[in-house]
């Protein structure tokens, strides 16, 4: 199960072995979600933020942005930290924990139709149905968060 942490908040004495980095994209009183083309355990669609692994040399800012431009086709300039979801899974038999920090991200250019190969799609949507759409719980967490964020922008 996934738990948002704020910054504030004292991490779980366990370390996460893997990070992620991704992006809450705003553009007005929407923002742009992704299907990956992977399903969840069950097999059924996932909704997402847009994320992924940094690549070498890369800051966690940097991994967010490319993210955001590979997984959602959209670039966009980079805000503050929103928060860090955390959570376990299972690769090849054994339990990993990782941590996923996502950014808010103001909306520049670009379409999310043009979103790379591992996503089956991305689209904007409200905050408001993203909150109630969005696979995990950790996420849609960040999303209210992000919501409160973005109106002290404008």
């Amino acid at each position: 199960m996934a738990k948002v942490f704020q910054k504030t908040e004292a991490v779980p004495a366990e370390e996460p072995e893997e990070f992620s980095y991704g992006g809450v994209v705003v553009r007005g009183d929407k923002i742009v979600v992704t299907v990956p083309i992977k399903r969840s355990q069950d097999g059924s669609k996932v909704l997402a933020l847009p994320k992924g692994h940094a690549e070498s040399g890369e800051t966690p800012q940097e991994a967010a942005l490319r993210e955001v431009r590979e997984e959602a086709g959209v670039k966009g300039k980079l805000g503050p930290e929103i928060g860090h979801v955390t959570y376990h899974y299972e690769r090849k038999k054994k339990m990993r924990y990782k941590q996923v920090t996502f950014y808010l991200i103001e909306y520049r250019s670009g379409d999310p139709d043009d979103h790379d190969h591992e996503m089956e799609d991305a689209y904007w949507l409200s905050f408001d149905k993203a909150i109630k759409r969005l696979t995990y719980k950790g996420e849609r967490e960040i999303v209210v968060r992000a919501q409160k964020m973005a109106k002290k922008l404008t």
